[in-house]
């Protein structure tokens, strides 16, 4: 299993809540260095409070072999053109290391953050990957841009805006997923999804692969290459009694994800729709304190790792070797030592050998 992290390194960041103030913009090029210097796979970020492709090209800029991707940028807000140069930027200037991960947002902020009509998902996902790639193609190897589609008429490219062919053209795609039918629709056209934290290895390995693959055969595709990528929900300290708080912390996270209807799926995969149900009331009714004692040390166990730094890597080994490819994880980083402890949990964790979740994720028999 690689290993990724999500900036920044400046605080504990275990994966259980978005960061609470914008990135310091000015560290993003000396801390994507250190990801480099420790020994890490890769740098993924999000986009909450600043843009993701700007903080990619800082890391670019910065970086001479540490992969980058975006973990997730939104997709419907942006045109396919607009998503497809911005990629193709950052994809120059990184020289052939960057990987493109959309998401989709809920209906709530398309309409209401963003300002725009909503449609499904899924089928406004395939076309958006498929229009994208059209681009590419077009800039690449001069095939003439035709995309119609139900979101998307494209057409247009004249030699103004056409950046022309790149050294590296293949950019890969992720998806975002929790749902069977999304999963379905990068099985279809994307090179690899990124799983939701709430979403177990067992529902990854008998929900979210076999609709994977349905996917592939609709279109004939092979998933030989085929990336699941993950920020797993951890909680990790020095000590037993640092991570008490954290604990905390990640019960409330859980009920909240239990009480959301687009995580249901992962819920009831597991029996757990009665106790969704109830959150939901609570969360309605906007009684946040309520919630997390509803969260069982059983519950709590079934989604969240848990442990101090010399077993969270083993731990996080066990859980997800099998069905993820890449595990996002980071500590905070304050001094030598620091360094040291996340050097030897990036070597744990990277030491794990992919060819079993590649085997899951065709659906081969492991043994």
């Amino acid at each position: 299993m690689h290993l990724e992290t999500l900036l920044p390194l400046g605080k504990v960041d275990p994966g259980l809540r978005a960061p609470e103030v914008p990135l310091d913009l000015g560290s993003i090029g000396r801390e994507a260095r250190l990801l480099e210097e420790i020994g890490y796979d890769g740098l993924v970020v999000e986009e909450t409070k600043d843009d993701p492709f700007v903080l990619m090209a800082l890391a670019a800029e910065a970086t001479r072999t540490l992969r980058l991707g975006t973990s997730v940028a939104i997709a419907f807000p942006r045109s396919p053109t607009v998503t497809a140069l911005s990629a193709w930027t950052i994809q120059k200037l990184s020289r052939g290391r960057f990987t493109l991960g959309l998401g989709t947002q809920v209906k709530a902020h398309i309409e209401r953050r963003y300002g725009l009509s909503w449609s499904p998902a899924g089928p406004w996902m395939r076309e958006y990957v498929s229009a994208v790639r059209a681009v590419w193609n077009c800039w690449q190897n001069g095939v003439p841009l035709d995309v119609k589609g139900e979101h998307y008429n494209i057409n247009l490219m004249v030699p103004l805006f056409n950046p022309g062919p790149i050294e590296h053209p293949d950019i890969p795609i992720h998806v975002a997923a929790v749902n069977a039918v999304m999963c379905r629709v990068a099985g279809e056209v994307a090179d690899g999804i990124r799983v939701h934290p709430v979403c177990t290895p067992s529902y990854i390995e008998k929900v979210m692969l076999p609709a994977i693959r349905a996917g592939a055969v609709r279109t004939g595709r092979s998933l030989e290459r085929f990336q699941v990528c993950m920020k797993p929900l951890v909680v990790a300290a020095a000590t037993e009694a640092e991570l008490v708080p954290k604990v905390r912390d990640a019960r409330a996270r859980i009920s909240f994800y239990a009480s959301t209807p687009q995580y249901r799926a992962a819920f009831d995969h597991l029996g757990l729709g009665d106790l969704a149900d109830r959150l939901k009331l609570l969360s309605r009714a906007q009684r946040w304190e309520e919630m997390p004692p509803y969260i069982t040390d059983d519950v709590l166990h079934t989604f969240v790792t848990i442990g101090t730094y010399d077993t969270i890597a083993k731990k996080l080994c066990d859980r997800f070797t099998g069905v993820v490819t890449h595990c996002e994880f980071s500590i905070a980083v304050r001094n030598d030592a620091d360094k040291e402890l996340l050097r030897n949990l990036a070597k744990t964790i990277q030491s794990q050998p992919i060819d079993r979740a590649l085997k899951t994720i065709m659906g081969v028999n492991a043994s």
